[in-house]
């Protein structure tokens, strides 16, 4: 079956019979579904479960419930999802190139990718096609809720299979793709038919362009491709090549004008100096000199060469909504050996982790650590008020001493990245409640030589928790330690149970290995041994947030690790803003599953242990 193609323009159609969805940037797919068939069908007419297991398995999963239901016929665009309103289509090649089962296996188990269906075909056997769209949504949306699948894309949530939602709003799915950098919107008419393999006006696509003025380098002599390059510092670095969107008119211009003023030629190229300045749409950058769906915009006669440069076209890959005001985006933040970490690319890091970092501050009272000339600046201070001038999106809570900002969404995220907010410290209990839902072990070597003894106490620990059937899930510091998470029932334990419990384990470990680790809390006590600080887990204290960046001269991450990664040759620097997102792709989040192991702790069991059995040792 082909599938329905929507049709290019500029700006949204009007009228009341329009319903605009998001826009996805993956592989459009047809997903069948019958009682002994299962077949996910590529717009090119390629079998696609062979090299995405994990839509397959999950399907197997459901077939029981949803046995009434079929055969199914499912219209929809297999993604990596990045955020609600975004996919990471640099991924989906990526796994699309795969060819090796275990490869596959591990990918699809680790960062699995995920069928977000948008238009309904078929249900009970019975093709509902010549059904009008908003019928179908309708249908679609039945389905869904009846299965609990997202009704809006979750990156964190396990089906696979989800649904994409619609608004009567053009401008409110436009700020959400501004907001989250989404490809575009797809608008469709509410009483248009499905028509296999036609390409149709009752839908439409908007892509969300980015924007760069560029020189042209050079002119491919046969297919006509004109190469872009801007300025770094005084180095010409190539962006990408363009040719659609140039009018048959230009380009004979172009042709010319790069003809008549190269500099040098070669079989395939003209070779030119900066001098004639274009401007050019693209989706995003990527592979360093690539751009995505690139398309000639017009020439700019009016701009110089000279400013041209990296930082403008760095700044012209991102976008965001007025309800977002980025100041001095190309402020440096981190002065790395690789390269210079401006504000934008600080902000694009929030928004890209943002899925991830979000759940550990959702309804947590929030201190940060404000650097308000950058960390190269090294001023900074801590924020824990609200200040005056918070946008009415900034949601708050009243603490006992001061009124608090709850991070909960990536609008307040964004705003807070603005100013320069880099570390974000939580406390272990959310806003309202004053019991812990998690218990953290803080392990603080006296150096960043000394990141052995660190893995070595997390192993230790992590040995411990095992025989006590306890789940546990290790982080590094971001500066120079590792943190491991034991997650605990809401509303269930109090800091006087959780200290119990470090006090039992500070002990056995500082008494089994007494010349590595100590609970001494005066630094020139400690000498050489790991400072277990345990006792940072108490009411009114914080820690940093999985995922928060740190103010270091690495721009160290806050970064979730998998147990079996803790081995003697990793380093704290691995972990950075420019490192973690890339890990997530490849290697999924490993505190995915911490929410489930939350509610199967058998931690009232232990207490009952220690308490029954803590006078014992001093008895004796």
């Amino acid at each position: 079956m082909k599938p329905m193609l929507p049709t290019y323009r500029d700006d949204a159609p009007k009228g009341t019979d329009w319903l605009f969805e998001p826009k996805f940037d993956g592989f459009r797919a047809i997903l069948t579904l019958s009682k002994h068939h299962i077949s996910l069908i590529s717009r090119n007419g390629k079998e696609l479960l062979p090299q995405f297991p994990e839509i397959e398995a999950f399907i197997n999963s459901i077939l029981p419930n949803i046995e009434k239901e079929l055969p199914l016929v499912f219209d929809g665009e297999l993604v990596w999802l990045e955020n609600p309103y975004k996919s990471n289509f640099m991924q989906m090649q990526w796994r699309g190139r795969l060819r090796n089962v275990e490869l596959i296996t591990k990918a699809a188990t680790l960062s699995p990718c995920t069928l977000l269906a948008f238009d309904l075909l078929q249900i009970k056997g019975k093709s509902i096609m010549d059904l009008p769209y908003v019928k179908r949504k309708s249908l679609l949306f039945g389905f869904g809720q009846k299965q609990k699948l997202p009704l809006l894309p979750e990156p964190m949530h396990d089906a696979r299979i989800q649904l994409v939602p619609n608004s009567e709003t053009f401008d409110f799915i436009k700020e959400q793709i501004l907001l989250h950098d989404g490809e575009g919107i797809v608008a469709k008419n509410a009483q248009s038919s499905w028509q296999e393999g036609k390409r149709t006006e009752n839908w439409y696509k908007l892509k969300n362009w980015r924007t760069v003025t560029c020189f042209i380098t050079a002119l491919d002599k046969e297919n006509k491709y004109l190469t872009c390059g801007v300025y770094k510092a005084d180095e010409i670095v190539k962006i990408g090549q363009v040719k659609n969107g140039i009018q048959p008119s230009e380009k004979e211009i172009i042709r010319t004008l790069v003809k008549n003023n190269a500099h040098s030629e070669d079989d395939r190229y003209y070779f030119m100096d900066p001098s004639l300045c274009i401007s050019v749409h693209f989706l995003h950058a990527y592979d360093q000199d690539h751009l995505r769906e690139p398309q000639f915009d017009r020439f700019v006669l009016d701009q110089v060469p000279q400013n041209c440069t990296w930082e403008a076209f760095t700044t012209a890959q991102y976008t965001f909504p007025e309800t977002v005001t980025v100041t001095s985006p190309d402020k440096p933040i981190w002065e790395l050996s690789t390269q210079t970490v401006t504000k934008v690319d600080y902000l694009q890091y929030l928004r890209i982790i943002s899925s991830w970092f979000l759940p550990f501050l959702q309804n947590r009272s929030l201190t940060s650590i404000r650097y308000p000339h950058g960390v190269l600046g090294g001023e900074r201070f801590f924020q824990k008020n609200v200040p005056e001038y918070a946008p009415d999106f900034v949601k708050t809570v009243l603490e006992s001493d001061h009124e608090a900002i709850l991070c909960n969404d990536l609008q307040t995220l964004l705003w807070l990245g603005n100013q320069l907010a880099i570390e974000f410290h939580t406390p272990f209990q959310k806003s309202g409640k004053i019991m812990p839902d998690e218990l953290v072990l803080d392990l603080d070597p006296p150096g960043h030589g000394h990141f052995h003894l660190a893995i070595k106490a997390a192993l230790i620990i992590k040995g411990t928790l095992d025989t006590l059937n306890l789940s546990a899930f290790v982080k590094t510091s971001g500066n120079r330690g590792l943190q491991v998470h034991i997650p605990l029932p809401a509303d269930v334990f109090s800091y006087n149970d959780t200290r119990m419990f470090t006090e039992f384990l500070g002990d056995y470990i500082t008494g089994a290995y007494p010349d590595d680790f100590t609970t001494e809390r005066m630094i020139k006590k400690r000498g050489t041994r790991l400072y277990l600080d345990f006792v940072q887990h108490h009411e009114g204290k914080t820690l940093i947030a999985p995922y928060s960046p740190r103010g270091n001269n690495f721009a160290g991450v806050a970064t979730p690790l998998y147990w079996d990664e803790l081995q003697d040759h990793i380093q704290i620097t691995d972990y950075t803003i420019l490192t973690v997102p890339e890990r997530i792709r490849k290697l999924g989040c490993p505190f995915a599953e911490m929410e489930k192991a939350r509610s199967q702790q058998p931690f009232g069991e232990v207490l009952a242990f220690l308490k029954q059995n803590r006078l014992k040792p001093h008895q004796n």
